[in-house]
Parts: C-alpha cells; sequence; structure tokens
C-alpha cells in the first residue's frame, strides 16, 4: 500500500507546477464505547466505536510568497445504534497568508475552536475524548465550531496575526436561513502571548446574537512530564431566565509515565446551574508506527458514564 501511494504522490507533482503541491493525511480509530442509558429507554449501551477521516488540501505559492490553501475532509464514523455512514466531500476551507498574516475564509475554524490564542479543548479523555475541559461549554446554545466534513449552514472568516510571540485572531460567522435571511451572527476575538519558558497565556471574546456573549482566559504549558491546561469562562450563555450561572472551569492534565505512556486527568464544572461536573480519567500507550492504544472512563455534564478502549493512528 505504501509504494502504491508513494507513486500517486510523485504523479501527482509532476503534473502541476513546481510551487503547487497537493496533500493527503488523516486517522482513523476503532474500538469499544459505553455510553450510560441514564433514562432507560432501551437504547444500545455499548457500541463499536469506529471512526476514518481524510483531508485532502491543495497547496500554492506565488512568486511573491504568498501562500494559497484549499481543503475539504471526507469522513467515515458510526451512530450510536451502531450503523455505519460516510459523509464528504464535505464544505470546503479557503486560506491565504503571508508572513505574519494568515485569514482562512469558509468552512474553518472560528478562534475558540482554532486554538490560536486559548486552548479551549485541553487533553481528551480515552479513545474518542469522552469529555475535555470545555465540556460544560456544550450545554449551553453558542455555536462554535470548526472545520468538518458534512454541509455548512455557516460561513466563517478568520484573521490571525502573529508578530514574534504575540498573537491577535479575530473570526466572523454568518449563519443563512433559507439562504438569504441572517439567522445569527457571531464575533470572535482572541489574544494570546507565549512566555520565554514556553508557556502560554491567552484570552478570547465572543459574542452570539442568539446565545449571548461570553469570554475565555487560558493558562498552558508543561513542567517537565506534565502537561496542563486551564480554562475559566463566564458570560451570559450560562444564565438562564430563571437562574443566573456561575464562573466555568476546566482542568486537563497529562502526565508522561514514560516515552510511551501517558495518563490523563480532566475536570470540568460551573456554567449552567443545570450542569453537574464533568471528570475522567484516561490512558495513551504507544505501540509504535504510529499507532496507539487508548481508553478511559468518565461522568460527563448530565451525571452520566461514558467509557472507551480502542487504538488509534494518524497517516
Amino acid at each position: 500500500m505504501k509504494k502504491i501511494l508513494f507513486a500517486t504522490t510523485a504523479l501527482v507533482a509532476t503534473a502541476g507546477v513546481a510551487a503547487a503541491e497537493l496533500t493527503i493525511g488523516g486517522s482513523a480509530r476503532f474500538g469499544l464505547a459505553y455510553n450510560e442509558d441514564q433514562a432507560n429507554t432501551g437504547a444500545e449501551e455499548t457500541r463499536i466505536e469506529q471512526r476514518m477521516r481524510v483531508n485532502i488540501t491543495g497547496i500554492a505559492e506565488t512568486d511573491a510568497g504568498v501562500k494559497l490553501e484549499a481543503r475539504f475532509r471526507l469522513e467515515s464514523n458510526e451512530d450510536a445504534n451502531s450503523a455505519i455512514s460516510g459523509r464528504g466531500p464535505g464544505a470546503a476551507g479557503f486560506a491565504v497568508s503571508y508572513g505574519g498574516l494568515r485569514v482562512d475564509v469558509g468552512n474553518v475554524s472560528d478562534v475558540f475552536d482554532s486554538g490560536d490564542q486559548v486552548d479551549y479543548y485541553g487533553y481528551g479523555i480515552g479513545l474518542t475524548a469522552l469529555i475535555e475541559q470545555n465540556s460544560v461549554w456544550y450545554d449551553t446554545a453558542v455555536s462554535i465550531g470548526g472545520f468538518g466534513a458534512g454541509s455548512q449552514d455557516a460561513t466563517t472568516i478568520k484573521a490571525r496575526y502573529t508578530v514574534g510571540d504575540f498573537s491577535a485572531s479575530l473570526s466572523y460567522t454568518d449563519t443563512k436561513a433559507a439562504g438569504t435571511v441572517v439567522a445569527n451572527e457571531e464575533t470572535q476575538i482572541g489574544l494570546g502571548y507565549t512566555l520565554a519558558n514556553g508557556m502560554s497565556i491567552g484570552a478570547a471574546y465572543g459574542d452570539d446574537d442568539n446565545a449571548g456573549d461570553y469570554y475565555i482566559v487560558n493558562l498552558a504549558g508543561s513542567a517537565g512530564a506534565l502537561g496542563y491546561s486551564v480554562i475559566l469562562g463566564d458570560g451570559d450563555i450560562f444564565d438562564t431566565a430563571a437562574v443566573q450561572g456561575s464562573l466555568a472551569y476546566g482542568i486537563s492534565v497529562n502526565y508522561e509515565i514514560s516515552s510511551a505512556t501517558a495518563i490523563q486527568a480532566v475536570v470540568s464544572g460551573g456554567g449552567l446551574d443545570s450542569s453537574e461536573t464533568a471528570y475522567g480519567l484516561g490512558f495513551t500507550h504507544g505501540l509504535g508506527g504510529g499507532v496507539t492504544l487508548a481508553g478511559g472512563i468518565a461522568q460527563d455534564t448530565a451525571d452520566g458514564m461514558l467509557a472507551d478502549l480502542g487504538v488509534k493512528f494518524s497517516f
């Protein structure tokens, strides 16, 4: 298989000009996953987890050094009842960059999702990221989003400027209803700085027409074998007509036991009054050749138990 892929790559390289290239890469995972049926609806609690993603990116560069990119994704996934489906090619995302400036347009990440200034997700638990340090944010109506395999009902424009250890980003997402009326608009801005020791400090603010405003601050870095990420956030998105929410927080850590094995721990709490504190513990173990065994167990924001175990790899 590798020989076939190399031959395909060479053919693409000779078919275009010297400053253009086509890259194909992706990831895959499969294993077992458990999701507690708290409501006793009879839904399957255990399923075969399986997903494959392939990203296809075209890259070109002008004589002046302006880099242009276009990308879309193919994806195969399962649902809770073990049915299998595929998606893609999805909506495309485009980018143009020169020096410290990069502009992304289309099916692309907004400021929060991009990780440009804030580590919104942190270290996920298990094979499928059962929970993340931002889990309580998923209970709100805010539509933080990024690049995916399917069609999109929104177009995002994001600009990022980097100079030295400082970066700033601004994004605007325009969601259309029936292709004519603006149903929702969302604007986000982020600022970030990387210290000499590698620790990063970032903050981001967003305003969603439907959900309200919100902000987040983040501290992330490493100390020896320990990697860490901490977020704090608040805003209108955590309030209801009857109850005012609280400061949302998330903490995730990754501790490398050896060169091949690491454990992860996550806590996510606060936010909406109805959200329970989510927490979990997971592990990863490298098997060589880019293959990783991963698993974890967690309790989500609805007080339900989650677990998974399987292998994942990138290509």
